[in-house]
Formats: structure tokens, sequence, C-alpha cells
């Protein structure tokens, strides 16, 4: 039976995107096929519904997620009846719900619908649909008191009508009115109830909204910066130095476009970070003289500049209406909703409430979401030593919105906060202090030139290194790397693990790892394994990055290596010691590499279950299998699947890659006493975010260097 969650609200402004996405999270966390129903829409495009499509990488045919618009119902209802209308919607749920485990139903929105009694349609909906319902509740401008009250008005209002209410959301609640709320809902209801703070990044437009709404033009900038945040609207009219102390961090800097002096300054203080301000916007048709623009373009390269033709005062009448949305075009926003939504809601609990049960299918997706939660269940510390790079920027702002990691952030102080602030990343900075502890992951700057633990870990490299003649001079110059630096934090229990190798080769990354933190007693080599996710399960690919040409102890020790990685991220291990021959029926140098590999594996872990030499398709597919191998425990079952060779398993895995539309996430590390691990220099922001999650959870074993 599909399982169904119906989430509405009792009016406007409750701002329940936010919830509605992270159920959608949830969901997707656990089971394979999750649909989207709206049972009544407005015209034109459905925002949520698209970013929900783009994020969650949705199938279903985008007219199968409505029912129809909400001058249809109103025409439905007035002409033939309520029951007529349910009746409709009923059916149309019935056919979108058709082949899915969960259906994510949203609710009317309340805003100019025409119809009466809005929030006993939902009601009947959810009752008809068999939904479980989750309102949501705006606590904007209201004291505790009254978002108390707001709550509890709701949860009568739809278990009164026969709803199974399985929580409540207060959401959008003034930050200190929160906890108060928290205490006066505590136990009054007999299903949780969670309180959402209010949160400025969500209701701040983005710069590429604004240029929208006015229907401005681009005079500078770059693209990408269009998607910062506007916090603050700051109009110039002073002069410069009664103007510069105004202006506020993310504010959007409103000007006659004569006034080349405010142009000038607010970019220069955005320059020095002092504040990052989300861009310019220039009125009354006017422009600056070339000179001052070309000047504008080097001081704040990509720090967008608008031009519009009304005057400041009408100008500021529509934008002081905007908020912000979140849709497909603000993938930030959405991870800001989600971090806000994960931080106060015990999805756990919520999830279990729901009956929505893990499916014996891992996708992508679910993979990538147990990372995550892996990762937040012991939340460890990781240092990225390429801290300038605008990737690890963007994958860093993501990790701390959802608290999967506490990050030091390597590089010089100045260059790190003004590249962010061009990047419009808000990352919460502190300056080289100890990280706060507290719930929320945080972040911190560290200048391996100028911190003071560049003394020590010049002392720590020496002695390593003194028997390849390294003077402790020599050591000092060497840890200013900021490679070295990230390793030697590492090392001396600064951080749980770090990431590197975005602008960074592999040898880069790797080999000062081989020199201070070294190998595992338990291992002989180091080496690595890739997660290659299918669209139906999980396999894991060694070694396919570091070892061109293992011998057969090296073999085995990559495979036991590979099978407790893949033990530790939820993938049983069945492993296949891969070759171009199956069981006997091959001879030759390398089928025996393979052949004494699996003996000696076989002899140090009879824990484990292995078959070798085999070939790939003998390995995965049961009906080859069958034929070659009968009775085998691993054949056609494999979950680890160990290569001969560099040569074979790199083109291995990415012939997988290209070929079948697997994520590959990798390469993963092991063998080493602590986590380091390697990025692609071609890494998505995703990419280093999985990698992030994936260091932190090998931290999570602990363990120190002896």
């Amino acid at each position: 039976m599909t399982r169904s969650v119906y989430v509405t609200g009792i009016g406007r402004g409750d701002g329940r995107q936010v919830v509605e996405l992270g159920v959608m999270e949830l969901l997707t966390r656990r089971v394979d096929r999750v649909g989207v129903f709206r049972p009544l829409v407005h015209d034109g495009p459905d925002r949520l519904y698209e970013l929900l499509r783009s994020r969650y990488r949705l199938t279903q045919p985008t007219d199968n997620a409505f029912g129809m618009t909400y001058e249809e119902a109103a025409a439905l209802q007035a002409g033939r009846g309520e029951d007529e209308l349910v009746s409709r919607l009923v059916e149309q749920f019935h056919a979108a719900s058709e082949g899915y485990d969960a259906v994510l139903v949203l609710g009317t929105d309340y805003a100019d619908t025409q119809l009466p009694a809005e929030l006993g349609l939902n009601a009947r909906l959810a009752n008809e649909f068999g939904a479980s319902v989750l309102p949501v509740v705006s606590g904007q401008g209201q004291d505790a008191d009254s978002v108390a009250s707001e709550v509890r008005n709701a949860h009568h209002a739809f278990a009164s009508l026969g709803c199974d209410v399985v929580a409540t959301v207060a959401n959008r609640v003034r930050g200190g009115e929160r906890a108060q709320a928290v205490r006066l809902l505590e136990d009054q209801l007999p299903e949780p109830v969670y309180v959402l703070p209010e949160q400025p990044a969500l209701s701040a437009p983005t710069v590429a909204q604004v240029r929208d709404k006015l229907g401005a033009d681009m005079l500078l900038g770059d693209p990408a910066a269009l998607a910062r945040d506007v916090r603050d609207f700051v109009f110039g009219g002073a002069h410069l130095p009664a103007f510069l102390p105004a202006l506020t961090e993310g504010c959007m800097v409103i000007t006659p476009g004569d006034r080349a002096d405010l142009v000038v300054g607010a970019l220069a203080s955005h320059a020095a970070g002092s504040p990052a301000i989300a861009g310019v916007l220039l009125t009354l048709g006017e422009l600056p003289g070339p000179e001052t623009m070309a000047l504008a373009a080097r001081l704040a390269p990509g720090t967008p500049v608008l031009g519009v033709s009304g005057s400041s005062f009408p100008t500021a009448a529509e934008l002081l209406a905007l908020e912000g949305r979140l849709t497909a075009a603000t993938p930030r926003k959405a991870e800001v909703a989600l971090g806000l939504f994960e931080q106060h809601v015990d999805t756990g609990q919520l999830a279990e409430r729901l009956a929505v049960v893990r499916g014996e299918r891992v996708t992508p997706m679910m993979f990538e979401h147990q990372l995550v939660e892996r990762a937040r269940g012991q939340r460890r510390h990781i240092v990225l030593p390429e801290g300038t790079e605008e990737r690890v920027l963007r994958a860093a702002e993501v990790v701390l919105r959802r608290n999967i990691c506490d990050l030091t952030l390597l590089g010089e102080h100045t260059a790190v906060r003004r590249r962010a602030a061009e990047l419009g990343v808000d990352l919460t900075l502190l300056g080289e202090t100890e990280l706060p502890s507290g719930t929320q992951a945080s972040a911190r700057i560290v200048d391996p030139q100028s911190s003071p633990l560049r003394e020590r870990f010049a002392g720590t490299y020496a002695e390593l290194r003194a028997h390849k003649g390294v003077t402790f001079e020599l050591a000092h110059d060497v840890v200013a790397d900021v490679s070295y630096f990230g390793t030697l934090m590492v090392r001396e229990g600064l951080a749980d693990g770090m990431v590197s190798g975005a602008a960074h080769s592999t040898a880069a990354t790797v080999r000062p790892a081989f020199e201070v933190i070294r190998t595992s007693p338990d291992a002989s080599i180091v080496s690595s394994v890739f997660f290659m996710c299918l669209a139906d399960r999980v396999l894991v690919y060694g070694d396919c990055a570091v070892n061109p040409d293992p011998d057969a102890e090296q073999l085995a020790d990559i495979a036991a290596q590979s099978a407790t990685t893949a033990a530790r991220f939820g993938v049983e291990p069945r492993i296949a010691m891969l070759s171009y021959s199956t069981g006997t029926s091959g001879s030759g140098t390398d089928v025996d590499k393979v052949r004494e590999a699996t003996e000696l594996l076989r002899k140090s872990r009879p824990d484990l279950l292995v078959e070798g030499p085999i070939q790939y398709d003998a390995a995965v597919d049961p009906s080859v299998a069958a034929a070659k191998l009968p009775g085998s425990q691993v054949a056609g079952r494999a979950t680890v699947l160990v290569f001969p060779d560099l040569n074979t398993g790199n083109n291995t895995y990415k012939a997988v890659q290209r070929s079948a539309g697997a994520v590959a996430v990798g390469p993963v590390l092991q063998g080493l006493r602590k986590p380091v691990n390697d990025l692609s220099r071609g890494a998505l922001v995703s990419d280093i975010i999985n990698t992030v999650a994936i260091t932190a959870v090998q931290a999570q074993r602990g363990g120190d260097i002896v």
C-alpha cells in the first residue's frame, strides 16, 4: 500500500515549502519511488514542484502530479457540489499514486483560491486519500503564547474532522520566542510538535529575483552571483563618509546612477570584505562614466551591478514587498531550508510515525542520504586545505547547513573571506579560534603561514623525516603548504580527517599522508575503493585509483580492506576476485595471481565470503553465475569487486559510470591510520559533499596514531 502524507496549512504566510521539502527529503531517504501530488494548482509553473522534480530527479509525468486548477475546482464545486469535486480529485490521486511507495501531497495555499471552507476541504481530501496530515501554522510576528494557541487550534481543527495528525509544525517563529513556544507545547498534544525559527536567508530574495521583479539590466558581474541573497536594502543619498557605515552584510545598494562615489565606495568596501554586499542597483537610467565602470569591474569582479530606469522611491516600494522563494533556480535556499528542517525536526521520529520503512533497494540518492545521516550521527571535524576554491566553498556551505560536520578551511583569512563574499557563500566563518561546541556545525579559517601551529608542526615533521635529512628550517617551509598543514592537523588530533584534491594533484594530497599519517597497523598497503551507485544497488570497486599492479599478497589485503570499508558503509561484503577466467577454467600468470590472492584471503579472513578467480558477469549476474559457478554464495550476488590491476579497475569504473549512468563516489582511501581522501580535479560540488561525509564516517571509528 502506498504511504501518503498530506502537508497543509491553515492560512497564508506559513512558509510550508520548508516542511514540504523536508518531508520529501525524508521520504526519498527511505524508499525508492516517491511521487508528488498537488490536488489544486494555480495557472502557470508550480515553482515548488519544479524544485522537487529537479532536486530529486523525479521521473513522474508532470500532468500526473496535478489535479486541477483552482478556477476549475471553484466552478465544479459551485455547479455540482463538493462531493463531485472530491470524487474527481480522489480518482486523480489514485491514478497519480499508482506505482509509488510513498506520495507527498501538497495542500492548498489559501491564496486567491475562491474556495469556501478551505481547511475543511484539505481535511476531507486527506481522509479520502488515506493520507496522514502534517499541519503547518505560521508563527510570523507572534509571541510564544499566540504560537502555542495556533498550534493547538490547528491540531483540534484537523483531528475533529477525523484526520490522522502525525505531527504539527509551527514555522517562522521569532528566534526569541521559539524556546518559550517549545516549552508551552511540550506534551500538550498527542503528536509531536516541531517549532522552526524564522530564517532570514529564506525570506531574502536573490539578486536574480530582484532583477526579474524590476526588469533590470545587468551591467556588470558574474551570472553565478545572481544567486546571492539580498538581506537588506541600503539607499544611497548621503556623502561617502556617512554612507559607508550604513552598509550591512548581504545588502543591496540602491543609488542614482550618477553617484559614482557611492558605487565605487560600496564595491571597494565589498572587496575589503567588510561588509560583503549582494550587489548594486543604479536608478534613474543613469550610469557612471566608463572609467568608473571599469574601476568598478576591477574592484569587485563578479559582483552584480544592475540598472533600472525608474527613480529610487518607486523602486524601493516594489522591492520592500519582495520575498524570497524556493525554486529550482535557488538551490542554495533549498539547502538552507533542509538544514533548518533537519535541525529542528526529529526526522527519525517523524519517519517512524509515518510508518515509512526503508526499502531493500538502495538507489544513489538513498546512499547519499544515508552517508549524510551517518556523518551527522557522530559529528566530526574535517579540514579542507583548498579554502579559496569555489567548489570547496560552495560544498562547505552545504556541509554546514546540513550539519554534516565541523570544518576548518585553510588559507589566508582575508582571501578566504573575500572569495566567499564574491560567491555569496555564507559560512559564518569564525577566524582562528576554537570551534564552538553546540548542536550546529560551524567553521573556522586557519592560515598556515601565520598560525602558531606552524612551529609545532615543523618540529613534528622534522622528527618524522629526520631519517631523510629534514631539518627544522626545511620543515618550517614544508608545513606552510596547505596539504602538509592539513595532514598534520589530522595527525595531531586537531581534525578528524582531511579532504583535498579539487585544485591539487593526487600526489600533493596523498604524499603527505604517506609521510605523516602512514599505513594502519592492520594494512600492508594503502588502496582505494569507489562506491558505484547503480539504479538498484551499491557496489564497491577496488582498487581503481592507487596501486598499478599489486602482487597476490597486496591484492588479498586490498580485498580485506575493501570488505571492511563496504561493511562500514552498510554494504554487506561478498567479495569477487576478478579475472578474465572463472574458477579453474583458465591458467596463466594473471589468473594465478588472483587465485593465490583468493586463497590468502580465505586463510587470513575466514569470516569473509569470497570467490575467485571470477569474471565480472559471473560475479554480478545470477543467470551467468548459475551456469559457471552453481552453488556459490558469492557468484551472481557479489557486492565487493576487486580488480587485478589499476588498468582494469580504472577503465571499468569509468565505463560503468558513463555507460550505465552510475554515480561513482570516491576514490575513498583505505589503509591509512586516519582518513585522508583525494578529490578529482573535476569534482562537482556534490562529489565534494559526499567525500566529506565519507571521511567523517571513516573518522567515527576513532583511534589515535601510535
